[in-house]
């Protein structure tokens, strides 16, 4: 199975990055711009957290909170487990399932180099199985 490395190149763009004193509300609208569904959490060069739309609808909306007032701080998940690059791709899905979480921040060196979400973890999968049967036919027709 492939690694994060290579879902990483892949995907070939940075995380988009927020400062922690940034609002929800503005948090959202990145979101929705960017057409994505979380946003890392740096102040400085200093990984703070996660945001994404479940932290969104499960500590602001359902508690009530206002959109406007509340900072991203507040509500953002700071305790996700890490991969390296080197990581497998069935690694971090046993992460992601066990831990009932959809985003995996990468860090190489302690410095944070990328993000991944369940949506890549299983394109990824596809993909590996797809070459799976490619060669399995290709030796059955040689």
């Amino acid at each position: 199975m492939n690694t994060v490395s290579l879902v990483l190149n892949r995907k070939n763009f940075s995380p988009v990055t927020i400062t922690s004193d940034t609002t929800v509300l503005d948090a959202l609208r990145i979101m929705a711009e960017k057409n994505i569904g979380s946003l890392v959490v740096m102040d400085d060069e200093d990984y703070k957290g996660i945001v994404t739309e479940r932290d969104y609808s499960r500590k602001v909306i359902l508690k009530g909170k206002n959109s406007t007032d509340t900072r991203v701080a507040d509500i953002m998940s700071t305790d996700l487990p890490r991969v390296s690059p080197s990581d497998k791709i069935e690694y971090c899905m046993e992460l992601m399932s066990n831990n009932n979480i959809r985003y995996l921040p990468v860090f190489e060196n302690n410095r944070l180099t990328g993000i991944i979400s369940m949506s890549d973890v299983v394109k990824e999968t596809i993909l590996a199985q797809k070459e799976t049967i490619n060669q399995l036919q290709n030796y059955i027709h040689s």
